[in-house]
């Protein structure tokens, strides 16, 4: 079950093997949870300050008070 939905801002935790961008992210699109771990879905992400769309567990995510413009 996803927690976040499409167009919430949220902020991903940093992670030692993947360099992040400041700042929040917006939700795209959310990712059917695999057989891996159901509990845990995937959703696209997409920062402001990149060209590109990130893909980030559930549990690497948080809620922001950040509104995008």
């Amino acid at each position: 079950m996803h927690k976040f939905h499409v167009g919430q801002t949220v902020e991903l935790a940093p992670n030692a093997l993947r360099p992040l961008a400041p700042g929040p992210y917006e939700v795209r699109h959310l990712v059917p949870a695999s057989d891996r771990d159901p509990s845990d879905p995937c959703y696209r992400i997409k920062s402001v300050d990149e060209t590109y769309e990130r893909v980030a567990l559930q549990s690497e995510l948080s809620p922001s008070n950040t509104i995008l413009a």
